[in-house]
């Protein structure tokens, strides 16, 4: 006849609790890592077009406010350790597009900036995936302002 023994399972319920949770914590883990270098990359750029728009609208000359408006924002980008090249920043103006220093006018300041996932590697292409952050900050001139252009 066969020996049938009852098979003791002491000690699998701490094995399987264990893969449980590194299968669902890593993934938990990388997502909270994607939000929060997400979550920084947003900050960077808000306060990166503030300060660009400030220091265009403090400029003596319209060449040189759009020189200060790219350092300020490169000095935002750079203080959350961000990659300056990547960001793009657009300065408009408003009511006439040829004179941002007049009084009255609005300096407007978009920036764009590709927050690429974070652990991705280069062994999967070139194209990592990102995700497209985007601010804009308005700034008046002034309506009693010396004219500057």
């Amino acid at each position: 006849m066969t020996d049938l023994r009852c098979r003791d399972e002491t000690g699998t319920a701490l094995v399987e609790v264990t893969w449980l949770a590194i299968l669902l914590l890593v993934p938990l883990v990388y997502v909270v890592v994607a939000v929060f270098e997400v979550q920084r990359s947003s900050f960077a750029v808000s306060a990166a077009t503030r300060a660009a728009g400030r220091a265009y609208t403090l400029a003596p000359t319209q060449g040189a406010g759009l020189a200060r408006a790219r350092a300020a924002a490169a000095v935002a980008l750079h203080d959350q350790g961000l990659d300056v090249a990547a960001a793009h920043v657009d300065v408009a103006c408003a009511p006439d597009p040829g004179d941002c220093l007049s009084p009255g006018s609005v300096v407007h300041v978009t920036m764009s900036y590709p927050v690429a996932l974070p652990l991705m590697p280069a062994a999967l292409g070139g194209n990592t995936p990102s995700i497209r952050v985007q601010a804009e900050h308005t700034v008046p001139y002034g309506t009693f302002r010396e004219d500057r252009s």
